[in-house]
């Protein structure tokens, strides 16, 4: 079993058409509807690999009761805090070229009654299975935080989940991941951008990402798994690091990518070159597939992913 805990979750709207020509009527060639929110994806991504997986969120409104309503039709189990608010509806415009525009919602703002009753929903999550030979292997923190929590909220979860015996991984970026980092979370998973973020400085090359990753390991961090977008991942842990690629003809949406990446990542063991490689070849077959929908084992493909342990420290990364 793999919790994912998405504290801001979202209905996510998919548009896909020719060309996006501003001020003027669109007509969408295809649209769809998924569940949306970083752990959701996890979720959503490790359920069509074929693991469990438990989705705890706070819910609220008609959107929100549609949000678990989809989740359970894909066979993920939910745990859902009801909220007064009501659950965030995101918009995504694809066109044909590749280019993907978003709107997301702000959502929701969650009173402290609702944040401690959240953060009770994990402590309960976190004890599903045990003794049953379905215990807890992974507890995912994943997205934005919502109004009304702190960006310590992270960093008590990963305190949490740790003293219940089981390991996290956490996927934030901003004060949220800062605040985190000295919780010693399992594995923390920036993309190239929240890398800079977190430091303080670009990230052009792949040593300048290595550099960074391990600044975050300095501040506490047990493993860092950093996405460079197009240019492949890096994994950078106390018992090694690795760099790898998995290049793809064409891309037809980005959403949800990195969190098919996290969950190929734990499904596989959550440490090492061969997690890597799962991740590597999760994030790549996401990307191939409309909106937000999750690579099955049959999308990927894993002839095409690269690892090594030799590092391309001054390769430059792409944009």
């Amino acid at each position: 079993m793999i919790v994912t805990i998405t504290p801001n979750p979202s209905l996510d709207r998919t548009y896909e058409l020719g060309t996006l020509v501003p001020g003027e009527v669109n007509r969408a060639s295809h649209d769809r509807l998924d569940p949306g929110g970083k752990g959701v994806n996890v979720s959503r991504a490790l359920t069509a690999a074929g693991h469990r997986s438990s989705a705890v969120l706070p819910l609220g409104g008609l959107s929100g009761q549609l949000l678990a309503d989809l989740l359970r039709r894909q066979g993920i189990e939910v745990a859902a805090v009801t909220i007064a608010g009501d659950t965030r509806i995101n918009v995504s415009i694809a066109e044909d070229g590749g280019s993907l525009t978003k709107i997301n919602a702000v959502g929701p703002e969650l009173s402290a009654a609702e944040s401690a009753a959240l953060l009770a929903l994990v402590r309960d999550a976190q004890k599903t299975g045990q003794g049953t030979g379905n215990d807890v292997a992974w507890l995912a923190c994943c997205g934005s935080l919502p109004r009304g929590l702190a960006p310590e909220w992270y960093a008590e979860v990963v305190a949490q989940v740790h003293s219940g015996g089981a390991r996290i991984a956490l996927d934030t970026s901003g004060p949220a991941l800062l605040a985190a980092l000295s919780a010693r979370p399992d594995v923390v998973k920036p993309n190239r951008e929240e890398l800079a973020e977190a430091v303080g400085r670009p990230v052009r090359t792949v040593g300048e990402a290595v550099d960074a990753a391990e600044e975050l390991r300095g501040r506490g961090a047990q493993q860092v798994l950093a996405s460079l977008g197009a240019d492949g991942m890096l994994l950078i842990a106390e018992d090694g690091s690795w760099y790898g690629s998995a290049p793809v003809a064409v891309v037809r949406s980005d959403v949800g990518a990195g969190d098919a990446s996290l969950a190929g990542f734990l499904g596989a063991g959550g440490a090492g070159r061969e997690a890597l490689a799962a991740a590597l070849a999760h994030g790549a077959a996401a990307v191939q597939l409309p909106g937000s929908v999750m690579p099955t084992p049959a999308d990927l493909d894993p002839a095409a992913v690269v690892v090594t342990a030799d590092l391309p420290l001054e390769r430059p990364l792409r944009g």
